[in-house]
């Protein structure tokens, strides 16, 4: 049996709750949108279009949905129209933070939309990505899945008058990561971050984000079949495309990239990171890619949505070496940290790999806390060698 080095641990905690209680949805839309609508959250994988979490119109003009069954603890969500680019937003088009409620008893809350997104055009928001983001391309092909997306990099300062190889950091929900015209949920101002820590002497790198595939970004960042169900019964199956969708990011858009930038093509600095379902399939990239990848942020995943991976994880761990930052916060959910646990100390037992754990007692499931925490991962994913401990004021 081998054990890894586990580096931090911050302020964990969990506890057994029994109770099943119920919350009453109410929502309030804007005429000109009265359509279907989905509510996304911590309870459903924040799928945007989940069976059984669609709203249903009163006579009143209201929608309403009662959510059954569900343990004390604090639950966000947001409201969708069935994709994440068309989300709920405020009356100017700019982003609005996740709906919270603490559950204690049963409960209903009501709630206005003021707008949403999709009604927006980036025009009517500031592009906030720096002059070091670039669109490699608005349609690149993903021929495993006959789709294209759209590919951002960033590259640091001086690359073009330099001679050096950098390493590569691949990020999934590229909408999100660098512009807040584009992003569905806010964005994690990545270049932003990168190009401050790089100026106080952190170690460069080349950051390449791909785009999730809108309706089909569950699917994409799934990497076996779910059920969703209510009551025993299957309300809706997602067909897992999670290993056509590695095999694009290693043996196609990785390829590209090495091909066309200056890049350090080893495993040891080959790096894949993203949240929620993104945090998922970067860590199962490790287990798919262990031979690829040296290292994964992996930001609040989704591992509730796929029991099956302790037992396939059980049958690969040994050949995964790889620095893996693992973040949750404890209000993400009654199991994210859990799971979390569960999976980041079976890696540290049973392979080589270098554990950097982190709860966060007042984080949450949404793009502001992931930037929060960006800088932490970043910084001790490109130190030198595995040892010491860091802390980014």
């Amino acid at each position: 049996m081998k054990r890894g080095l586990l580096v931090l641990i911050v302020m964990v905690h969990t506890s057994c709750v029994f109770a099943q209680y119920v919350i009453n949805i109410v929502l309030n839309v804007p005429a000109t949108r009265q359509e279907t609508i989905f509510i996304a959250g911590n309870f459903n994988g924040w799928n945007p279009s989940a069976e059984g979490f669609q709203l249903q119109q009163n006579n009143t003009g209201k929608y309403f949905l009662q959510i059954k069954n569900q343990a004390a603890g604090n639950y966000e969500f947001k409201f969708t129209r069935g994709s994440w680019n068309k989300v709920e937003c405020s009356k100017s088009g700019g982003d609005v933070g996740n709906h919270s409620v603490q559950l204690f008893s049963d409960t209903t809350v009501e709630y206005t939309i003021e707008g949403w997104k999709d009604d927006f055009t980036s025009a009517a928001t500031k592009h906030s990505a720096s002059s070091h983001v670039k669109i490699i391309d608005t349609a690149f092909a993903i021929p495993q899945l006959n789709r294209t997306r759209r590919i951002w990099v960033y590259l640091p300062e001086g690359y073009e008058q330099s001679k050096k190889h950098y390493p590569v950091l691949y990020l999934q929900d590229g909408q999100n990561v660098f512009d807040a015209a584009t992003s569905f949920a806010g964005e994690w101002g990545v270049d932003e971050i990168m190009d401050s820590l790089i100026k106080i002497g952190d170690r460069e790198c080349i950051v390449v984000a791909i785009d999730n595939g809108g309706e089909k970004r569950m699917n994409e960042y799934l990497p076996y079949d779910f059920e969703a169900k209510e009551n025993g019964i299957t309300r809706q199956t997602l067909i897992a495309e999670g290993d056509a969708y590695l095999d694009f990011l290693v043996k196609n858009l990785k390829v590209y990239i090495d091909k066309n930038f200056r890049t350090a093509k080893a495993k040891e600095t080959t790096y894949v990171a993203g949240s929620s379902m993104g945090g998922l399939i970067s860590f199962y990239a490790l287990m798919k890619y262990p031979d690829v990848f040296g290292g994964a942020g992996v930001f609040s995943p989704s591992f509730w949505i796929v029991p099956q991976i302790n037992d396939s994880l059980q049958k690969v761990v040994s050949k995964i070496n790889s620095k893996i930052f693992f973040y949750a916060g404890e209000l993400e959910g009654e199991t994210m940290v859990s799971d979390m646990n569960s999976i980041a100390d079976a890696v540290g037992l049973h392979s080589y790999s270098i554990i950097y754990k982190i709860v966060d007692p007042e984080g949450k499931h949404n793009e502001p806390t992931w930037r929060k925490w960006f800088a932490e991962f970043y910084q001790w994913m490109m130190m030198d060698g595995y040892d010491g401990k860091i802390k980014t004021e």
